[in-house]
């Protein structure tokens, strides 16, 4: 399958293993102990609009061909399933922290909470997932601490700056230096593909400073705007502390490659959940 890499810069790597496929962050890859990924649609046994690699339990499909879908992938990745621990993402910024009582959260046992978007946790071996399907994933890496996080970032979590939230609580529970913090921007919606309405707009003013509104935005002459997701997280990231050099850009939009990764904007909301992944041995 051809994919199309935006400005055909290749910043990720495509990774296939067991017939499934997976994108992963050449930085991330060179952190000892750390293993992480992004899901593509390829290599689950979903059929349908879900077709195939599936990983949401709530939008429809079949149950086991789920559960089937999260032991291929987690064979492929080289983790098990039963150490993951899911969000509950309702577009907050709300940053839980994980602990070994959480292990299995939403694959073997019922989560107990609710509106969680971000997850930190210096706990081993505890894999962190959360889903999408154009949204902006954020992954957290502190090697001193040994600790790691993933954020959910759509625009209402961009403006409310989930990942400047997730950096903060990742100082406060485990000590993290942001200076030290290894980040990446996850394969989610491009500029031109997310056209946005002036009331989301008028909330991206209000958020961020003037000086950043021209390479964040653009207006059209129909009255909708282009927003640029990739960009103010990437300046939330810096405000935040974290170094230019340790910031990790996606390169691939998943509306750009509907066959490849799942698109709520291509498919008109007809699909499956992609999901991101890592975890600290």
């Amino acid at each position: 399958m051809e994919i199309k890499w935006y400005k055909n810069r290749q910043l990720m790597n495509v990774n296939q293993r067991e017939g499934v496929t997976w994108l992963t962050y050449p930085a991330f890859e060179s952190l000892p102990g750390v293993v992480h990924g992004f899901s593509t649609r390829l290599g689950g046994v979903s059929k349908g609009i879900y077709e195939s690699m599936n990983l949401s339990f709530t939008r429809g499909d079949d149950e086991e061909a789920v559960r089937e879908n999260y032991r291929r992938l987690s064979g492929a990745m080289g983790f098990s399933m039963e150490d993951i621990v899911t969000s509950d993402q309702t577009h907050t910024t709300n940053v839980r922290v994980v602990t070994e009582e959480d292990r299995g959260n939403g694959i073997t046992k019922p989560r107990p909470y609710t509106d969680v978007d971000g997850m930190i946790t210096n706990t081993p071996g505890l894999v962190l997932a959360t889903f999408y399907a154009d949204c902006v994933p954020l992954f957290f890496s502190d090697p001193e601490n040994k600790a790691v996080g993933l954020s959910h970032s759509g625009w209402r979590g961009t403006v409310g700056k989930i990942g400047k939230v997730t950096v903060e609580k990742m100082a406060e529970e485990f000590g993290t230096d942001p200076s030290q913090l290894y980040a990446a921007i996850g394969p989610s919606i491009c500029q031109e593909c997310y056209e946005v309405s002036e009331d989301v707009i008028e909330q991206f003013k209000e958020a961020f400073d003037e000086k950043y509104w021209d390479v964040l935005f653009y207006g059209k002459p129909d009255g909708k705007y282009q927003l640029n997701l990739w960009e103010a997280n990437r300046r939330i990231l810096l405000d935040a502390g974290i170094k230019e050099e340790r910031i990790s850009m996606p390169g691939i939009c998943t509306c750009c490659n509907p066959l490849f990764l799942y698109s709520h904007r291509a498919s008109h909301g007809k699909r499956g959940n992609l999901g991101a992944f890592i975890t600290f041995r």
